[in-house]
């Protein structure tokens, strides 16, 4: 069988029974494009080549049928006509969302990433008061507050997209790139 004269021979036909079927113009050449779609990916179940128009008619109506099915299980509003039904969301609300990622992230890091954090960005205290407070040097308190950034972002970047949030240590990093 040749697809492309396929094509040329019933192209028009099938769009002037798709309009028919649709209404408009976008969905007819949906429907026909994925008809011959359909024949270019299931053309051996066409066994008999003077069936083939009858093929395309039919498989067009079935897939006008399965989307008028969809569309009764899953109609389709736009928001404007819905708006009214939907949940306010304030941005009070955003923030606290936001505010209880970036916490859950914190909690879940290893306490010496964890506290000079908090101690920083949630207490106030500066570097210095850091390293009097834990007993270490003010380079250390910034690198380990660099390294507890670093891990705030790509568990924050994990949770915006659906991924595990679980943070893994620097040293858990360090001993995969040896392997």
């Amino acid at each position: 069988m040749d697809y492309e004269q396929v094509v040329a021979s019933f192209y028009e036909g099938l769009y002037g029974f798709a309009y028919s079927l649709a209404g408009n113009k976008y969905d007819a050449c949906e429907l026909v494009q994925e008809t011959f779609a359909r024949l270019l990916a299931n053309s051996g179940q066409v066994r008999d080549h003077s069936k083939v128009k009858s093929w395309l008619f039919t498989t067009l109506y079935r897939i006008y049928l399965g989307w008028k099915r969809r569309e009764a299980r899953l109609p389709h509003f736009e928001i404007g006509s819905v708006e009214h039904e939907l949940p306010s969301v304030t941005p009070e609300m955003v923030d606290q969302l936001q505010n209880d990622a970036v916490l859950q992230s914190i909690l879940e890091m290893e306490e010496h990433h964890r506290v000079p954090l908090m101690l920083f960005y949630l207490e106030n205290h500066s570097y210095r008061e850091i390293a009097e407070l834990l007993d270490i040097s003010i380079g250390t308190v910034m690198s380990r507050l660099s390294r507890a950034k670093a891990l705030l972002r790509v568990s924050l970047v994990a949770r915006s997209v659906g991924l595990e949030s679980k943070i893994i240590s620097m040293t858990q990093i360090s001993q995969r790139k040896k392997v």
